[in-house]
């Protein structure tokens, strides 16, 4: 994972996944069930030392319980791609991908990569009635079961709770509540807003669509027809070009200027994603608070800070929240039946284990089983969070933010997904049109509405490719 630690796929990353579209016919035939059940391999994104420490204590159970080994093979999110687009054509596939975010999801079953039976059998052993509905379902393409949802991360904004209550502003949740709050707190020494506007990264796209579904502004119509200059999408860039012009940080502003300007007290808002928590309470030493307040008191900052986590524009019919959902997968000829058990095990067993290692950023898909609906909901709100300091996000955080955590899972919604277009997930997060326009637009070289349409005709370009 990246040092920003937030569920991405980098610009690098995406490009990489086209390599890989013809490559079904090279990739590994079904290994025989007869064969060595007793090993398999599991790539997992989770890479960084201390959580691949804690997995390799989870699989030793799964291990000692099952008799099956696991060859586990941490890897970086930029490299998935790559190393998928090798191990096809070499009939070297992994038995299961852990951690894999949506678009690449989506990706896999575009290139026939998926074991969707094995998913389907691990969601009917376990219980569908015991998965959050709506997560299920963006893992879901028409009857098949693509992949099992793990857990989640929202995109969130995070304002400064006193400064406020100072000017006498009402929270951010709407889109005239964020204007009219950027506008007034912009002032000599202090902006605003802090928004993404890094044409190469994909968080700045994640940002715009997480202001954009708010306003019911979607990416793609289920027709397939490209929206991005509707009406409600044209308020959404009418928005994020007022705010990068008038109210946020000059030049280009990435997933870590944007959280280093609210953290050193010079920004009244950012829009990041929940992995920022642990980080604006103090518990990690690598990117700490740095505001003047923050040095005698690391928990300042958190203090003073709200969380909205579902916004809604004029034209949306109910506040969204925008978030990854990360899966399970089990691979094109992977060993089935010790997969099926190793996923189960994750999701079970393990399960509070694997949700421990980051609490934060992962928010359980899966509430609790059949006979204790709510366990795994109730054992997250225990966990605690951090690196170099642990402690429990409710220890830090008021009950309202709380409560709007606890919400994200049930209320996350996507673009392209629910219109059945979810193929357009992959070469959109490559080409990052999105990006580029927002990029164009904070620069001051376009309009909101010449931004739209150079967006509109480039994923126009893309849909028209994955017909």
């Amino acid at each position: 994972m990246t040092t920003s630690r937030a569920r991405r796929i980098t610009t690098t990353a995406a490009l990489l996944l086209t390599a890989t579209v013809a490559l079904t016919a090279c990739s590994a035939s079904p290994k025989d069930d007869d064969g060595d059940s007793k090993t398999i391999t599991v790539w997992s994104e989770e890479n960084q030392p201390d959580r691949v420490a804690e997995t390799k204590r989870i699989i030793a159970g799964f291990t000692d319980q099952t008799g099956i080994a696991v060859k586990l093979v941490p890897v970086d999110e930029n490299q998935v791609p790559q190393l998928t687009a090798s191990a096809a054509i070499s009939g070297d596939l992994p038995d299961v991908m852990g951690a894999i975010p949506l678009s690449l999801v989506r990706q896999f079953d575009t290139q026939d990569l998926l074991d969707t039976t094995a998913a389907a059998n691990i969601v009917r052993q376990l219980g569908a009635g015991t998965f959050v509905d709506s997560a299920l379902a963006l893992d879901q393409d028409g009857d098949r079961q693509l992949a099992v949802p793990d857990s989640s991360y929202a995109q969130i904004l995070v304002y400064r709770k006193d400064l406020f209550q100072q000017a006498g502003l009402a929270p951010p949740t709407t889109y005239a509540a964020i204007k009219k709050a950027a506008d007034v707190l912009t002032k000599k020494g202090q902006y605003g807003i802090t928004l993404a506007t890094d044409p190469a990264d994909v968080f700045t796209q994640q940002t715009f669509e997480s202001l954009a579904l708010g306003n019911d502004c979607q990416l793609v119509r289920s027709s397939g027809k490209v929206a991005l200059e509707s009406p409600a999408c044209q308020a959404t860039w009418d928005l994020y070009g007022h705010l990068t012009a008038k109210d946020s940080p000059q030049g280009t502003q990435t997933v870590d200027t944007t959280r280093a300007a609210y953290f050193a007290g010079q920004a009244a808002m950012v829009d990041w994603s929940t992995y920022i928590l642990d980080e604006l309470g103090g518990l990690r030493n690598d990117a700490l608070p740095t505001c003047p307040q923050c040095r005698d008191d690391r928990k300042w900052l958190a203090e003073h800070s709200g969380v909205v986590t579902a916004i809604s524009g004029p034209d949306g019919s109910a506040p969204a929240t925008y978030g990854e959902a990360t899966s399970w997968a089990v691979m094109h000829g992977a060993n089935r039946s010790a997969s099926e058990q190793f996923v189960q095990y994750m999701m079970s067993t393990g399960y509070e284990q694997w949700l421990g290692m980051a609490p934060e950023g992962k928010l359980p898909l899966r509430t609790g089983t059949a006979t204790d609906p709510n366990r795994f909901q109730d054992a997250w709100l225990d966990m605690k969070a951090g690196v170099d300091r642990k402690e429990r996000l409710d220890d830090i955080y008021d009950a309202s933010t709380m409560r709007a955590l606890e919400s994200v899972p049930q209320s996350i919604r996507r673009w392209a997904i629910p219109q059945g277009q979810g193929a357009l997930l992959g070469p959109f997060n490559a080409q990052l049109p999105v990006g580029k326009s927002v990029a164009d637009l904070a620069s001051g070289s376009t309009t909101p509405r010449d931004a739209a349409k150079t967006a509109q005709d480039a994923v126009e370009e893309i849909e028209a490719k994955t017909r």
